[in-house]
């Protein structure tokens, strides 16, 4: 493959993941069910009034808000400009910079910032080295870097699992969102970088739903991966009743018939070297 080809490609990529992105409403999902995440990854990375923070696949600001609210300097950077609209029209009492950035190659100088953060952000970014690589590198030295991602034994980890079998083969290179979630792997991408590593399994309290159909039927109104995979299934009735099956059995299998889930989620941090 020659260098323009890969770059045709990788184009073509961003392209499918910011349109995917763009599809229901996520804000909702920020908004709704996992709006704790963000306050928690702000008070597991320190940040203060006097830094200038970078949130990297921020979209609609969940950590953005929370991390301008302490009086810090806050850019949100994310791929796709209708999620960064959605935060703006949102949060307009905020002081927040919204900014159109690849996570993969992010618009900013080397040591930029004072703190990089992302909450269930940049695992989604399909290249982990690069996008863990960018995250390095704008930190500047002595900076914090924490991250905060769904697990693969969680809620949303096994989701993803669940609607593997009936999505589109991802492209060569690309590699799973909730390998985010695991503390070996992410030690592995920011390597010896980094100083001062903590690694921390919590769960989000998720009681926005009745019953595991309320749940799935959200996610097929609001969640954009889960939109797709149900779109590319066409009108094949068959596997979009089998998922749709397996989604529920999943959600229920998870308590959301009980009123209440635990959704796991791992945040690290760390001092860039």
């Amino acid at each position: 493959m020659t260098i323009d080809t890969q770059l045709d490609a990788d184009r073509e990529l961003k392209a499918k993941h910011r349109a995917m992105w763009a599809l229901g409403d996520y804000h909702a999902v920020a908004r709704d069910v996992i709006s704790a995440t963000g306050p928690a990854l702000v008070r597991a990375a320190g940040i203060t009034g006097d830094q200038r923070v970078l949130d990297v696949a921020a979209g609609s600001g969940n950590a953005s808000v929370p991390a301008a609210r302490t009086g810090a300097s806050v850019v949100a950077s994310d791929l796709t400009p209708e999620l960064l609209e959605e935060g703006r029209h949102a949060h307009p009492d905020v002081d927040i910079t919204w900014e159109v950035g690849d996570a993969e190659a992010l618009p900013y100088g080397d040591g930029s910032f004072d703190a990089v953060i992302s909450c269930v952000g940049v695992m989604f970014a399909p290249h982990h080295q690069q996008a863990a690589d960018e995250l390095v590198r704008v930190t500047r030295r002595g900076g914090t870097i924490a991250n905060l991602s769904w697990t693969p034994a969680g809620f949303i980890g096994q989701m993803f699992a669940t609607m593997k079998p009936f999505a589109p083969a991802p492209p060569p290179g690309a590699q799973p969102p909730p390998l985010w979630g695991d503390a070996t792997h992410v030690r592995t991408l920011l390597g010896d970088r980094v100083t001062n590593v903590t690694e921390t399994v919590e769960e989000l309290t998720v009681d926005a739903f009745t019953s595991a159909r309320e749940l799935v039927d959200f996610f097929k109104a609001c969640y954009g991966p889960t939109i797709a995979v149900f779109r590319s299934l066409g009108d094949d009735a068959e596997k979009v009743a089998a998922l749709d099956a397996a989604l529920v059995d999943l959600a229920a299998r998870f308590g959301a018939d009980s009123g209440t889930l635990r959704w796991e989620y791992l945040i690290v941090t760390a001092v860039r070297a």
